[in-house]
């Protein structure tokens, strides 16, 4: 099984990227983003805790986000593989996700983190935020805490895998079409 953690802070391109690699390697996008907005436009109980989170700029409590991630783990028993996007975004639900798959007889095959400096970020999310409605790409000051929130509890996760030898760092500045290549290769290299 081949799964993959697309790591990177908000704008760097994970959930479009992933769109591209579900299909050529046959693997289920696993957006804890996606997961969440479906809760947020059903208005359940969790959606309406988790808005009030994320409109904040704020990561929503790891309890909600492993139980969600283990539902779709056991929704899709006979999977390729699945791309994490957007979780796990501490080391807490990393170790999470780990002991998870262990319990399915699985691992992460590897980290695959896209970079992109900030500027770049918040320029991205600002054009989002003008075509998708999402008002946390639509308010700089928001964009700001989530690249800072990022910064501070979401990018030590890159040790983790690191010290699991599972870490690859793929520049995340360019075409939609050059990154996929990068990505792409990083993942063949994972196979072996």
């Amino acid at each position: 099984m081949l799964n993959i953690v697309l790591f990177g802070p908000p704008g760097a391109g994970k959930g479009t990227q992933s769109k591209q690699l579900i299909d050529t390697f046959q693997l289920i996008h696993c957006s804890t983003g996606d997961l969440l907005r479906s809760e947020i436009a059903n208005k359940t109980e969790l959606g309406l805790r988790a808005q009030a989170i994320m409109e904040r700029g704020e990561l929503v409590p790891d309890q909600v986000v492993v139980g969600m991630i283990a539902s779709m783990l056991d929704r899709n028993p006979s999977a390729k593989g699945f791309i994490f996007d957007g979780f796990p975004r501490t080391t807490a639900q990393a170790t999470a996700l780990d002991a998870l798959l262990s319990e399915r007889n699985s691992q992460i095959s590897g980290m695959i983190a896209l970079e992109v400096d900030n500027e770049e970020l918040k320029n991205r999310l600002l054009e989002r935020g003008k075509s998708s409605g999402r008002p946390d790409d639509a308010n700089p000051d928001i964009i700001a805490n989530r690249i800072r929130v990022y910064n501070e509890q979401t990018a030590p996760v890159k040790s983790f895998y690191a010290a699991q030898n599972k870490l690859m760092e793929v520049d995340g500045m360019g075409s939609i079409g050059e990154i996929t290549a990068r990505l792409e290769d990083a993942i063949h290299s994972l196979k072996g």
